[in-house]
């Protein structure tokens, strides 16, 4: 649940009948703390903790709670330790006290300062590029104002009438420009609103966590879901002491894995937030053939490679030009550690291994103990082609296996790594590069789009053995498009060539004014393109809205510090070209070919969430087909009115209704077993058994790769071999035995779900 002042505890309350007729075990709540004013999304929580006023307040969220337990629902809180929104000091007053007393604020240590700039004084980058300081003023109250942002002053440094200009050089504070890299605070990645907090602390952690403590304490929380785990110091230490707090309840970390990389077990957890199986069930949909004919095709038409290598080598190109341009304070910051760990070590090789190290990294934070045999390797790589660093190299590797000797350079390097990644690929790199957009997906890489049978079973069958409770996501708040738009997209691998002759007579019919970003820009608008009509005026406005954001995060012809408006308009209008004529005609045709499979793919993506080892996580209203692209589009408002005589609805509420029949097997005791389908489709067929004490009590079968295996007779090559005993269709009531064509188990049918009778 996405709450908002328009959604609150009460309306939550008022859809917990058709949650139950789900099958919904527990609500899964966005950040319910008092926030900056205006937000919508509650991640830039501001103190004192407390719970939202425009959420109904702790007394509207005790009768939600009551509510939800009356009908056996449990409720995960969603909470923010990384960070505090900052925008309007008068309404955080631990930020607040920092701009007035700088360093000998009592609240100085609760944020990651670095006062090396302005004379002591703390840097604060708001200014655009020119250092423009015309628009600053002072409020009735003698606060400094800059757009939207209010700065508290020191008490007698600021009288009505004073030029705003000279009550700031009063100040332990300096607004200095963005591109200035004088940043005084660690941010959250580079979002200058948001400042980290120091959780190694112990008094920060109490302030950050005594809200929750007490909600636990009154039994009013079932389970939490940390924001942005690795943008903590202290990860493994954090998750101890907040397993302290809230007991054996559920403890879900927002952590990415890089492919092949497991969850630490140091981590005192009970899994991740779910970008890890979304990213395998994704490969799983994904043609690897395909996907080497839209290489072509992506050259052909933008003149640039899309596939692995080149794809890895643009990579770490973005990486080194993000950590220069955003975030060259971290280098700074943590070459300094090594230094003071290595004072033999000349400083500049030290900088010098430490940028290279990061733009080489390949984990998703290195600094996990069971990933140490892995960074040395990596360390030994880098040290063969660089043997000028071999010395600096040979600190950093030193201070991994030794974690003794320069624990918070390790930290600060990890912590950096886990900020240029994120905004290299998931904010720019995902927006420049669209050989297929469905991969560039949290979770997902681009450079290794499929995933093959095997790959995708031994993910799961190890995700059964050593994390049964992480959860499974297809849809989140983050997530670059919904499963449902991912899904149509995907389907393109699965026809190439039609779409290389579509892209080929778009380009001549309204020929685009940037390739890159209209190629980009075609496959989501054939993502949500309404089967059997062109958009209406409000899909137009959301794919403008899109468009412009695309632009900016790319940061090509466009970007959120220099927007080009005239490049901006250029896009959007030829957007507005494809709704119409000859385009929408071949638009509508092409949908038409592979909407249908986008849907059967989309129920089956859903099913297996739902079914596979873990605990399927149901974004709100993706129990409907939902259109939805990046935020804040996916966050709109969910229409509970709906039909609940939808498939996919129907889908869900089979499979939830599966696993209340048979908790053992779906449980965390439960096994898991891949069956091998055979013949000449059984690629097309995922299929697999929940079982008890090595006894088969479900079975799932789901379709993939779609496209060409809708009929009766490509289903009739692919069979089943079902486990011992008689097996009931918990949709049809049909009972099958033995080895069944899956023309047979499924009929035209995206799924099906056996019980063992």
């Amino acid at each position: 649940m996405q709450l908002t002042p328009d959604f609150a505890f009460a309306e939550v309350v008022g859809i917990l009948d058709h949650l139950v007729d789900l099958g919904v075990s527990h609500l899964y709540l966005s950040p319910i703390l008092e926030a900056m004013p205006g937000s919508t999304h509650g991640y830039d929580w501001s103190p004192p903790c407390r719970v939202s006023t425009g959420l109904g307040g702790l007394d509207g969220y005790r009768l939600l709670r009551a509510h939800a337990r009356a009908v056996g629902i449990g409720i995960i809180l969603d909470i923010v330790p990384n960070h505090v929104g900052v925008a309007d000091a008068r309404h955080n007053p631990w930020w607040a006290d920092v701009l007035r007393n700088g360093a000998d604020s009592a609240y100085a240590h609760y944020f990651d300062l670095d006062l090396h700039f302005g004379d002591g004084a703390l840097c604060l980058p708001w200014l655009d590029a020119d250092g423009d300081l015309s628009s600053l003023r002072l409020d009735d109250d003698g606060n400094l104002v800059l757009h939207e942002r209010v700065l508290s002053t020191a008490e007698g440094t600021s009288h009505a009438g004073d030029d705003p200009a000279v009550v700031l050089g009063r100040q332990r504070y300096r607004l200095v420009p963005f591109t200035s890299m004088q940043i005084g605070y660690r941010r959250f990645l580079a979002v200058n609103d948001l400042a980290a907090l120091r959780q190694e602390a112990d008094d920060v952690f109490d302030a950050t966590h005594a809200w929750l403590a007490d909600l636990v304490a009154d039994d009013l929380v079932d389970g939490v879901r940390v924001d942005h785990l690795d943008g903590l110091t202290d990860p493994i230490g954090y998750c101890r002491r907040l397993r302290a707090v809230i007991g054996e309840r559920l403890l879900y970390v927002e952590k990415g894995l890089s492919v092949g990389e497991r969850l630490d077990p140091a981590l005192v957890v009970d899994g991740t937030t779910g970008y890890d199986a979304l990213r395998v069930i994704e490969g799983a949909y994904t043609a690897a053939s395909g996907t080497i004919e839209l290489s072509e095709t992506y050259q052909r038409i933008t003149g640039v490679s899309g596939d692995g290598d080149e794809l890895t080598a643009r990579a770490n190109d973005l990486r080194h030009v993000t950590l220069i341009d955003l975030f060259s304070d971290r280098v700074r910051r943590t070459t300094e550690l090594f230094a003071a760990a290595a004072p033999d070590v000349p400083v500049h090789n030290l900088q010098q291994a430490v940028t290279t190290f990061i733009c080489d990294d390949r984990l998703a934070r290195p600094d996990y103990p069971a990933l140490v045999d892995d960074v040395v390797a990596a360390i030994g790589r880098l040290r063969a082609d660089n043997p000028s660093m071999s010395g600096a190299l040979d600190v950093v590797a030193d201070a991994f296996v030794h974690r003794d000797r320069a624990p918070e350079a390790i930290a600060r390097l990890s912590e950096a790594i886990v900020a240029v990644t994120a905004k290299a690929f998931e904010d720019i790199g995902y927006h420049r590069t669209s050989r297929l957009v469905s991969t560039n997906e949290l979770g997902c890489t681009p450079a290794v789009p499929s995933v093959n049978r095997t790959e995708f079973h031994t993910m799961f069958a190890d995700r059964d053995a050593h994390w049964p409770r992480s959860l499974n996501a297809l849809s989140t708040h983050d997530t670059k498009r919904s499963e449902d738009v991912r899904a149509r997209i995907a389907v393109i691998a699965q026809t190439p060539q039609r779409w290389s002759v579509l892209v080929l007579t778009l380009w001549g019919v309204v020929p685009p004014p940037d390739d890159r970003t209209a190629y980009f820009l075609l496959q989501n608008v054939i993502g949500v393109w309404p089967q059997g009509s062109a958009p209406d005026d409000e899909l137009r406005e959301r794919l403008a809205g899109y468009a412009r954001k695309v632009m900016r995060e790319a940061g090509r012809i466009s970007s959120w510090s220099t927007v080009d408006e005239a490049a901006e308009s250029s896009i959007i209008d030829w957007l507005e070209t494809l709704y119409v004529g000859l385009p929408a005609d071949l638009i509508g045709a092409f949908v038409d070919v592979i909407a249908d499979a986008g849907h059967d793919e989309a129920i089956a993506r859903k099913v297996l969430s739902l079914t596979l080892p873990g605990v399927g996580d149901l974004y709100q209203g993706t129990q409907w087909w939902t259109d939805s692209l990046t935020d804040p589009d996916n966050r709109r408002p969910v229409r509970y009115t709906q039909p609940t005589d939808h498939p996919k609805l129907d889908a869900v509420r089979t499979a939830l209704a599966v696993r209340r029949r048979s908790p053992e097997a779906f449980g965390s005791r439960g096994g898991y077993t891949d069956i091998r389908t055979k013949g000449a489709n059984s690629t097309h067929v995922i299929a697999f058994s929940r079982d008890v004490d090595g006894e088969a009590r479900a079975v799932v079968v789901a379709v993939r790769l779609a496209h060409t295996f809708r009929t009766h007779a490509a289903r009739e090559d692919a069979v089943v071999p079902l486990p011992p005993g008689l097996w009931r269709d918990a949709v049809t009531g049909r009972d099958h035995e033995g080895r069944v064509t899956s023309a047979e188990i499924l009929g035209d049918a995206p799924y099906a779900l056996l019980e063992l009778l």
